[in-house]
């Protein structure tokens, strides 16, 4: 009775978590669909964010032993500095008109802009996988909660943006940087 009430108790807590870690994929989602997005690209995007917040808590399990905190503080850092990055580049493209700001790292539909994106959102999905591996969590049920919510709540965030963004007409992009902007600043706080 005992062992299964902890682990209720530990399923509801890593859904929590998971739903609060989502958040991110949420608000950058928005901040993209502001932008204008594809049904496809959607998909290939949500899917290779819902993997990173597989992958990400898996090593942070792994490398649970060692250096929590630093890593907490450094993994929200980077965060930060990459959807302020990404905003900004988004803000700036928008305010030259759509015009491509040198190399394209911040497009979503190139590798490099992808993988960019879900490593923004997931990053502390990297530390809170360190916490949870020292206190021995679930690694499989961690992981497949972190990855289902990151993907489906990046999907749900994606669609919204891009039902806002067909309301702001030429305003969306800019929009959509100012808000990956915020986030980022709130990140570094």
């Amino acid at each position: 009775m005992l062992e299964a009430t902890l682990h209720e108790g530990q399923l509801l807590t890593l859904l929590i978590m998971a739903l609060a870690l989502g958040m991110d994929a949420f608000s950058l989602g928005v901040g993209i669909g502001m932008r204008g997005i594809r049904l496809l690209d959607i998909l290939k995007l949500s899917a290779v964010i819902g993997l990173f917040h597989v992958l990400m808590p898996l090593l942070g399990i792994a490398a649970g032993q060692y250096m929590s905190l630093l890593l907490g503080h450094v993994a929200t850092l980077v965060a930060g500095l990459l959807l302020l990055l990404l905003g900004g580049h988004m803000l700036l493209a928008s305010l030259r008109g759509g015009e491509e700001l040198g190399p394209s790292f911040a497009d979503h539909r190139k590798a490099g802009g992808l993988l960019l994106f879900a490593l923004s959102v997931s990053v502390d999905s990297f530390s809170v996988g360190i916490s949870l591996g020292m206190f021995a969590a679930d690694a499989l049920m961690t992981i497949l909660l972190f990855g289902l919510a990151g993907g489906l709540m990046s999907v749900l965030g994606l669609l919204a943006g891009r039902r806002i963004g067909r309301s702001l007409g030429s305003y969306g992009e800019a929009a959509g940087g100012a808000i990956l902007m915020t986030f980022g600043i709130l990140f570094l706080l």
